[in-house]
């Protein structure tokens, strides 16, 4: 078999290192079945008994991967498709269905969270990743944890928490004129504990794989702010609070290639303070958690007509901000061989648009209920939901009306260890999104034409069954799951008979297929020091059907994949290939100008790079230096995620860091 030369490369460099390199740290073979997760339940809990297909991307791997946001991060994973435009703006798909970009994340389709509470975005592009400890990402319906839009899977990134004492800085250059900085730290002291971290960065222009330059894609600067800071008074209370904060100016918004425009651009904010108290008593039988947060996400884009190639241009500026606070509060009780876990959710959204509907607004608190019980020594396990959902809306710029809706959402299933290491699942998991508030209370004239709610409109629902298999032993890791998701009800425009726009609950659909998981730390077996693993990620649809016209479901890929190979020695000296694949998909052409927009074909995406880094100074007076350097797109490929809208081709990056 030919080996390619950057396999060739990462296996030379771990040969080198396990030979007489720097000395390597031994680490014990990570099992699978304990991995400690807290989105599936809420409360922590062992990955073993839980009856979701749950991915966990680890601090170890957040370092190896190219990627410097949450958008980047996922696409590399391979989930499923996504959606990426210039200028900081990426949507992530999950068995078919999307986070949504703009507005309110009520609306999406996958739920992305910030410790546990909603993130108040579904662009992943404005959450980066350089102070966070891990994502735990659940595949398939959340709604009974977390709500609405947690239909296709939900995403919890978990910010990291002090432990110790250190601190980092470090800067970086690469191609089209990429420059970037950090600094930060962690602090353990006397019951005081913080992890932090400041990211600055720019970039110009870049060219695509066809080697023509796309111009305006370019980004004046980005900041990234991330603090976890908290007091711990006694060994099982902590107060804390999390603050995060991104902001992109002048971030290029070139449309299509075909006819770029040189001086459209965005603005793009979220932030967000997170204040928290967790608490246990002594014995461990209870744990609570209480909340309160609040946030704001905005979006502006700035259309100056002088370079506008189509004639379409606004020449103003158009905005949309969502001011977002919330409140969580949760009591978990452990009885024997039972756990339950009760609580209270409350949000409040205030959106604020410079089209109409100008100003509107949702309230949505709603109650849970979480079971688990272990049988045959905790051998087999019983997972249990109910939730139940109360939803206000209204329109109230221009005046519209106030309208309620209220949803409640099962879930049950079973996690059986079978043998040491094997765990058989299966589960049932209603998922839903309510409608927005125009769909529901609209009631005003836009551009002469009437726009009116539906109060009828019931929410989008799904039901989802899956079975699956995990396995983990002696350095291999493995899952297979089997899922199918019926969805129906789809909210869709329609119009009445004096010609006013409105909604109804039209359509039905059917999404299954497979979704697989293997590495295998080649390490473990041999009794070597260093690690050499191989692994790959897999889903594969059988089934993404539009049950009423047959036809296949757009925006959808029927197989996404993503897999490498990373060497490493556990001291800070790595070698990653990670190569992703995104199959073709029908999509509509909204480039040809024709309204409707015909359907096309997006190609299929093939996307690889090389992540390598060696510790080369290491000091107990003055820290430790690594060297960094980065190939993305490393085979030059001409791709693009959204048609119309070409990805940079081949780039290089590479920066030094120190660690104290």
């Amino acid at each position: 078999m030919k080996m390619s030369y950057p396999v060739l490369f990462c296996q030379l460099l771990a040969g080198t290192l396990a030979g007489g390199g720097l000395a390597a740290e031994s680490m014990p073979p990570p099992d699978l079945m304990e991995t400690i997760v807290v989105t599936a339940g809420r409360s922590p809990e062992s990955i073993k008994i839980v009856s979701s297909h749950i991915t966990v991307i680890d601090q170890e791997e957040l370092q190896q991967s190219t990627s410097r946001n949450v958008g980047d991060l996922l696409a590399e994973k391979g989930l499923g498709h996504v959606q990426k435009y210039p200028g900081n703006l990426t949507s992530v798909g999950i068995r078919g269905f999307r986070s949504d970009t703009h507005g309110n994340d009520l609306q999406g389709h996958v739920l992305i969270l910030l410790d546990g509470r909603r993130a108040g975005t579904g662009n992943v592009a404005k959450l980066l990743t350089k102070n966070v400890e891990r994502l735990e990402i659940i595949r398939g319906p959340g709604a009974v944890q977390y709500g609405s839009a947690g239909m296709g899977g939900v995403v919890n990134i978990i910010t990291r928490q002090g432990q110790n004492n250190s601190a980092f800085a470090e800067t970086g250059i690469g191609s089209y004129g990429a420059a970037e900085g950090s600094i930060g730290g962690t602090i353990k002291e006397k019951g005081f504990d913080f992890a932090g971290s400041s990211t600055y960065g720019t970039r110009d222009d870049y060219d695509t794989g066809s080697g023509q330059r796309y111009d305006n894609t370019g980004i004046d600067y980005e900041t990234g702010i991330s603090a976890n800071t908290g007091y711990s008074f006694s060994n099982h209370h902590r107060i804390g609070i999390i603050v995060t904060s991104f902001k992109t100016d002048e971030a290029g918004n070139p449309d299509y290639f075909s006819t770029a425009d040189l001086d459209d651009s965005t603005n793009k904010e979220n932030y967000s303070v997170d204040t928290n108290y967790t608490g246990g008593s002594t014995s461990g039988t209870y744990q609570w958690m209480t909340r309160y947060f609040f946030g704001q996400d905005e979006n502006s884009w700035l259309d100056p007509t002088a370079s506008d190639p189509t004639g379409w241009d606004s020449g103003l500026l158009s905005s949309n901000t969502t001011d977002q606070q919330g409140a969580q509060a949760q009591l978990t009780g452990t009885f024997g061989s039972s756990t339950l876990t009760g609580g209270f959710d409350w949000l409040d959204y205030g959106v604020e648009n410079s089209w109409t509907p100008r100003e509107t607004s949702y309230t949505n608190p709603a109650v849970f209920l979480l079971g688990k019980i272990t049988f045959l020594e905790d051998q087999l396990a019983a997972n249990v939901g109910l939730r139940y959902d109360w939803y206000h809306v209204q329109v109230s710029e221009p005046a519209g009306r106030d309208e309620d809706q209220n949803r409640l959402t099962p879930k049950i299933g079973l996690a059986w260890t079978v043998l040491e290491g094997v765990k058989l699942r299966a589960q049932y998991a209603e998922g839903f999104m309510m409608p927005s508030a125009d769909q529901l209370a609209a009631d005003f004239t836009s551009f002469g034409s009437r726009v009116v709610g539906n109060p009828d409109l019931d929410a989008e629902k799904s039901t989802t069954c899956e079975g699956g298999l995990d396995f983990s032993h002696n350095g291999l890791n493995s899952a297979l799951t089997w899922f199918s998701t019926d969805f129906k009800d789809k909210i869709t425009t329609d119009y009445l008979a004096d010609g006013a726009q409105s909604w109804q609950n039209i359509g039905e659909a059917t999404i299954s297929g497979f979704e697989s998981e293997l590495s295998y730390d080649l390490g473990v077996p041999l009794a070597w020091d260093w690690e050499l693993r191989p692994y790959i990620n897999l889903t594969y649809l059988t089934k993404y059907e539009d049950e009423e016209t047959g036809d296949d479901l757009q925006y959808i890929s029927d197989t996404t994949l993503a897999g490498g190979i990373v060497t490493s020695n556990g001291a800070g000296t790595f070698c990653r290939l990670n190569v992703t694949y995104t199959g073709s998909q029908d999509v509509q052409d909204w480039e040809s100008g024709s309204y409707p927009a015909p359907v096309d074909k997006l190609e299929s995406v093939t996307v690889a790079d090389l992540t390598a880094a060696y510790r080369f100074l290491e000091t107990a007076n003055y820290g430790t230096f690594t060297v960094r350097g980065e190939i993305t797109n490393l085979f030059d490929e001409d791709y693009a995620y959204v048609k119309g809208y070409p990805m940079p081709g081949r780039g290089f990056y590479v920066n030094l860091r120190w660690d104290y």
